[in-house]
């Protein structure tokens, strides 16, 4: 892969990275709920989601699923499931982060990366986004160097990322602020999970 190639992929991730959406939202709500460990868990376990789907693009099975559209239906309809409970939860605030942090309780590490991996794999867009995009960087890579980097790369942006919104969010006068809108924060964040479970439904 050339310079100029690899950079053109890194600028890709990087937009992708920044796209506001329910990725950013779960790593806000993790930091509020748990704190800057949470925060960065979330954003890294997001990453190795994106990552999966780069390996999947570059073994070429992004291929055998845009060419199986039912397989591609059924992953896609699951994980708007997933994100509709996800978000109906966090309108409810019944585990939300409001009443968990009433009860003096604060999410774990172990929740915080789930919900990370789980926003990442069970999101069709992103699926989609690789399937559209990458595939000329696939066909760029002859080598095995090559190969690695798109990998690596949407990994290491998109973990970077999360962790410097984490380490921003986490900063005491910002913390006690968005815990004193806890309330708030875990609406719009239900919000934001349901327009795209609804979004993914429509599209298919």
């Amino acid at each position: 892969m050339s310079w100029s190639m690899w950079l053109g992929l890194l600028a890709i991730c990087c937009l992708g990275a920044v796209s506001p959406g329910p990725s950013l939202a779960m790593v806000v709500r993790h930091t509020l709920g748990g704190g800057r460990a949470q925060g960065i868990a979330c954003a890294w376990a997001h990453s190795i989601g994106i990552g999966t789907y780069a390996l999947i693009t570059l073994l070429g099975l992004a291929a055998v699923l845009k060419h199986s559209p039912m397989l591609f239906k059924v992953i896609a309809i699951a994980g708007a499931l997933y994100l509709a409970w996800l978000g109906i939860k966090a309108l409810r605030s019944t585990g939300g982060m409001q009443q968990k942090l009433a009860a003096g309780k604060r999410s774990s590490v172990l929740e915080a990366a789930r919900d990370g991996l789980a926003i990442s794999m069970l999101n069709p867009k992103i699926m989609l986004f690789f399937m559209a995009l990458f595939s000329q960087f696939v066909l760029a890579a002859q080598h095995s160097a090559g190969k690695g980097l798109i990998v690596i790369t949407p990994i290491v942006v998109d973990g970077l990322w999360y962790t410097f919104i984490a380490f921003m969010l986490s900063q005491p006068k910002i913390l006690d602020k968005l815990r004193h809108n806890a309330t708030v924060i875990d609406k719009l964040t239900g919000g934001v999970l349901l327009l795209l479970a609804l979004r993914v439904v429509v599209s298919l």
